[in-house]
């Protein structure tokens, strides 16, 4: 599975920014999707994820209320809506076949895609 993320930039600290996730020869509707970030000289973090066909979304602490993820199947997509940025969202986004749990997040990472920096100016 071939994972593509998009939709990186820089924005102010306060602005939006929507992140995609889509596949290549794949169909994502199988898999449940989450999204990492890494920012330079820290480890990665699963900041959301999303079921397949289950309901199923998880969000870190430091992105609740904040980040919204949704999935269009039909268009073979995932979402990450981020509002409210922070500069500490400054990072590289990245989605993932993962297994994601509402209590415990996500695990279990099988594919990656390239990621997107996101940087958010203060």
């Amino acid at each position: 599975v071939q994972l593509q993320a998009s939709g990186g930039g820089l924005v102010q600290a306060g602005g939006s920014l929507r992140l995609s996730c889509t596949a290549s020869g794949s169909k994502l509707d199988v898999y449940a999707i989450g999204w990492y970030r890494q920012a330079p000289g820290t480890g990665r973090e699963g900041v959301s994820c999303i079921g397949s066909g289950d309901g199923t979304t998880y969000y870190s602490d430091s992105v609740q209320g904040r980040f919204t993820i949704s999935r269009d199947d039909a268009k073979n997509m995932v979402y990450l809506q981020m509002n409210s940025l922070k500069p500490e969202d400054t990072a590289v986004y990245y989605c993932a076949t993962i297994i994601c749990s509402s209590i415990y997040g996500l695990g279990n990472e099988e594919y990656r895609g390239q990621g997107t920096l996101v940087t958010v100016s203060s």
